[in-house]
């Protein structure tokens, strides 16, 4: 028979709740068993434990993860304040973690998940779903086949709605971040500029971000990546005061000397890709084509479920990772390296110049100012 894992979830009902279905996604596979969840909220819990049908429920998760022993735990909440407490906790109990992102609000934070995590011999996946997408996976053989040519650039922003900046660059730009590392491997260094009200911020502007994020900064802002062979990467961010441009620019372009690819994110996320190395469709013939599953300009095979297709991929992905005992598709050093572009936007602006990557500050930039 095959091996049923043990499963129990970690949520927090009005401080991230259970994040982006973190909790459901283990009802979708047949070698799991949900054991138990842990809620500090009482209905939370309540509403939790019968949502998922879990025979156990628990006020306290280190009170869960000593008497249930599971293998794998989803840390679920949205809210970054106790993420690390959470991964530490898990991975001392001996069980692999699917976790909500950003990883964490400081490098200095996600080290010691990942020494944790190392020391433990556990595994942490990190819930960027779009780099699990086979639209992905078809960009990047367009990619290998020399469709797009050489790669030059990479330009993402943000949602660019009322959090617009600061936590813009936070909640969103992580997905963002993490692509462009698919796509052009490891930043090599960060230049970005931060803008209150269309001057340079300052420590009087830095405020707390929502969803326990920590300091955040700036209602407008643009960073440069350098990446190896010469690939330059960009990510803008600023709070609209048009609330009907919101989210319409959210996802990265990826331009190359023969062609661009243009997607945004999700388990099945709207990518195009223009044979054209001007970038522009109205100079030549060529047109827009979309990406599928199945590849360029054919149908489409798969259904859109949303999160929840992106949830099961990394789920599934997770446990293969535990039995072939490799890391996951993405990682927690790939959610560390995201956080990573994240922080290194903040002291490029607290330096005022150039920061190389792996950063050598591990700090929040923003409670150096």
């Amino acid at each position: 028979m095959a091996k049923k894992y043990r499963v129990a979830v970690i949520g927090r009902t009005g401080k991230g709740n259970y994040g982006h279905g973190l909790d459901v996604v283990w009802k979708a596979l047949d070698n799991v068993e949900i054991v138990a969840v842990a809620d500090e909220n009482n209905k939370g819990r309540a509403d939790a434990a019968k949502r998922l049908g879990a025979p156990n429920a628990y006020a306290d998760y280190r009170h869960m993860l000593e008497k249930e022993k599971p293998q794998i735990v989803s840390v679920a909440d949205r809210h970054l304040d106790s993420h690390r407490d959470m991964v530490i906790a898990c991975a001392r109990a001996g069980a692999s973690i699917f976790l909500e992102k950003p990883m964490a609000r400081t490098l200095a934070e996600a080290d010691e998940m990942i020494r944790a995590c190392e020391m433990h011999h556990v595994k942490l996946a990190i819930a960027h779903q779009t780099r699990y997408s086979p639209r992905v996976q078809r960009i990047k053989e367009l990619i290998s086949a020399g469709r797009l040519g050489d790669l030059l650039e990479l330009h993402g922003r943000g949602k660019e709605d009322s959090r617009g900046g600061g936590e813009d660059l936070m909640v969103l730009g992580t997905h963002i971040m993490d692509l462009m590392r698919v796509f052009a491997g490891d930043a090599r260094w960060c230049f970005a500029t931060v803008l209150q009200g269309g001057k340079p911020a300052g420590k009087a502007d830095v405020r707390q971000g929502g969803e326990g994020m920590g300091p955040v900064l700036g209602d407008h802002i643009r960073a440069t990546y350098g990446f190896d062979r010469g690939v330059q990467g960009t990510f803008g961010t600023h709070r609209s005061r048009i609330a009907a441009t919101a989210s319409k620019r959210f996802g990265l372009e990826i331009c190359g000397s023969k062609g661009v690819v243009r997607l945004t994110t999700g388990s099945l996320p709207a990518a195009y890709f223009l044979d054209d190395p001007s970038w522009f469709s109205g100079r030549s013939k060529a047109a827009w084509q979309e990406i599928t599953s199945a590849g360029l300009g054919l149908p489409e095979p798969r259904k859109d479920a949303g999160l929840g297709l992106g949830n099961e991929w990394i789920a599934r992905d997770l446990i293969e990772a535990i039995e072939k005992d490799r890391q996951p598709l993405g990682s927690m050093y790939d959610g560390r390296a995201a956080l990573e572009m994240i922080l290194a936007v903040y002291e490029s602006h607290r330096l005022r110049g150039r920061v190389e990557l792996p950063l050598k500050n591990r700090q929040h930039p923003l409670t150096m100012l």
